[in-house]
């Protein structure tokens, strides 16, 4: 979320320059970067029974944590790509098309989520594997119409070897902006904190986590 604002000030630049075709190189840029930042994170998440176990929390509950996390490993990654999108084509003034697959993502979610959770017998996994589907979906739709749309093959002209190119100048504002991101999200209203709260005081797992699920 934080990185992927570094696109507002990049591509809003070369959008108010007419320089459309650095609108496309900007977005690669942070796509190529996000999906590398994306790698460690999934790791965690992919270690997080294991992690919750050695902090001491209840195994049977870290558990179905772990299988939870592990199985929103795949939508890590299309959540990164579609901050990419959607900063690329907000950069654009280009709103319509970002509500409308929205809409749709949103709709096919909630009927995902019915499958999964309530006749697939999948249960709070299957809450975490449609999370992870509807974002992909999501990126799907967006990367059609940036493909097939006259607005967005303005813009992208497909893959270049330029972005790994001035990759230090979108770290520039990235990070701070991720840093910046994370402490508007804190101090805004405390979810660092109560988080950390939960986290260590919950005596009863099973009560707060059953219902939950």
């Amino acid at each position: 979320l934080g990185m992927g604002s570094a696109l507002d000030t990049l591509c809003g630049q070369s959008y108010g320059a007419k320089q459309y075709d650095m609108l496309g190189t900007h977005a690669q840029r942070a796509i190529f970067v996000l999906m590398l930042s994306s790698v460690p994170l999934a790791f965690v998440l992919a270690f997080t029974g294991q992690i919750l176990t050695a902090l001491g929390q209840n195994p049977e509950i870290s558990y179905g944590a772990g299988t939870y996390a592990r199985l929103l490993i795949p939508g890590l990654f299309a959540y990164g790509l579609l901050r990419c999108l959607t900063k690329f084509l907000q950069a654009q003034n280009i709103v319509h098309p970002l509500v409308v697959c929205s809409g749709v993502t949103l709709i096919f979610h909630i009927l995902l989520c019915w499958f999964l959770v309530q006749n697939s017998g999948l249960g709070y996994r299957g809450a975490a594997l449609a999370t992870s589907v509807s974002y992909w979906f999501n990126v799907i739709l967006l990367a059609l119409y940036v493909k097939f749309s006259e607005t967005g093959r303005r813009s992208w002209h497909g893959w270049s070897r330029a972005v790994l190119k001035d990759v230090n100048l979108f770290l520039s504002l990235a990070i701070p902006s991720t840093f910046m991101t994370c402490s508007a999200w804190s101090t805004g209203h405390s979810r660092w904190w109560f988080s950390l709260q939960v986290f260590f005081q919950i005596q009863n797992w099973k009560l707060q986590f059953y219902p939950s699920a």
